[in-house]
């Protein structure tokens, strides 16, 4: 049960961490995301990472963000750092992050049409003809930094300053040669601020394993220096692979208050994405997905963003996903079976046609 610190209202959809209700995020935006601040704050500083950079100094443009950062500050991601007037990025050659095989049809938010878990888009992109791609791999590379601050994060633990692990490219090279590899995903965190390493490392591979089926795939926030989002699209577009963006919000106030950042950069990058592309069927090349987190991630945020996505293709995959407590927001309850049948109503409702719920053992009643 928590308390709105605008309003007063008490409610178990109020998130103490967010410190604000949604309709006072809707309709008094500036006081309420002053709140919503503090908490990203407290999160920070629990994942040992450092305050947003406030602007001034010297733009760093790996990311969306392009935080200006001051002398001897760091960016938000925390991997940049302005030392003597340059900008040094040390975890940005060795990331921080780890690997992993997952094995096919794997829990990713494109399982329901991708081809390692369907054989779509057999033999070219797919080893599979019919069903899943049994005996064979996905290589899972979990990025320790991100370039979002989402109180809700279900892999926070991987943000963490002091997490010690660390991604050389050769390492993750040797595990992509491995012929039962039929795709890598790059997620984390996220590969944002971490493009350059993703981007060598897919190139490489995919020279190496020239031939075979080796998809690239990418799950993001989306928050991307423009130039570098279209040449990971264009290495997944070319192998087969998916580009995932998670669509967090429409309402700014409700984004920011969620997540500390600006979906204006992330609608258009999305848009832009796919005005560059065809957007093929089978397998789809372009999707999106959104948390239903209860209290804030209501029916309006997911017609609106259902309507932006069917006003480029009625037929782009949308997952809705159930919420479930954790991090900073672990006093939200999980998605409720009612609000994920009026966020699938709101989709169909905007237009599209393509609609998916996932995880939904997590529902309540």
């Amino acid at each position: 049960m928590g308390t709105c610190r605008v309003c007063g209202k008490t409610s178990p959809l109020v998130s103490n961490s967010v410190g604000v209700c949604l309709e006072c995020l809707r309709e008094r935006p500036e006081e309420s995301l002053r709140v919503a601040y503090e908490g990203h704050l407290r999160a920070r500083r629990a994942l040992g990472l450092p305050p947003p950079p406030e602007g001034g100094g010297l733009e760093c443009g790996m990311c969306g963000r392009r935080c200006r950062i001051g002398e001897g500050g760091a960016g938000f991601c925390g991997l940049v750092r302005n030392v003597d007037g340059r900008l040094v990025r040390p975890g940005v050659l060795e990331p921080p992050g780890f690997a992993y095989l997952d094995p096919h049809p794997t829990n990713c938010v494109a399982a329901w049409f991708c081809p390692g878990a369907t054989g779509s888009g057999y033999p070219r992109f797919s080893v599979s003809q019919g069903g899943p791609e049994r005996g064979y791999y996905n290589l899972a590379v979990v990025y320790g930094a991100c370039n979002l601050d989402c109180l809700f994060c279900q892999n926070w633990d991987c943000r963490r300053a002091d997490i010690g692990l660390k991604l050389p490219l050769k390492r993750l090279l040797d595990r992509a040669r491995d012929p039962s590899v039929t795709c890598v995903c790059f997620f984390g965190g996220d590969p944002g601020p971490l493009a350059y390493h993703a981007l060598r490392a897919s190139e490489l591979a995919l020279e190496s394993r020239r031939g075979t089926v080796f998809r690239v795939c990418w799950e993001t926030n989306g928050m991307w220096n423009r130039g570098l989002l279209l040449r990971a699209a264009e290495l997944s577009y070319e192998s087969g692979g998916i580009l995932k963006f998670d669509l967090k919000a429409w309402t700014p106030a409700v984004y920011r208050a969620l997540t500390l950042g600006d979906p204006r950069v992330v609608f258009e990058n999305f848009a832009e994405v796919a005005s560059r592309f065809d957007l093929r069927r089978e397998p789809p090349f372009l999707c999106a997905s959104t948390l239903l987190v209860p209290g804030y991630v209501d029916s309006y945020e997911v017609e609106m963003i259902a309507g932006f996505l069917a006003s480029i293709d009625r037929d782009i995959p949308y997952a809705l996903l159930a919420f479930h407590p954790d991090f900073m927001m672990s006093d939200l309850p999980t998605t409720s079976r009612r609000q994920a049948q009026e966020a699938i109503e709101a989709a169909r409702r905007a237009g599209l046609r393509r609609i998916w719920l996932g995880n939904p053992w997590l529902l309540r009643d």
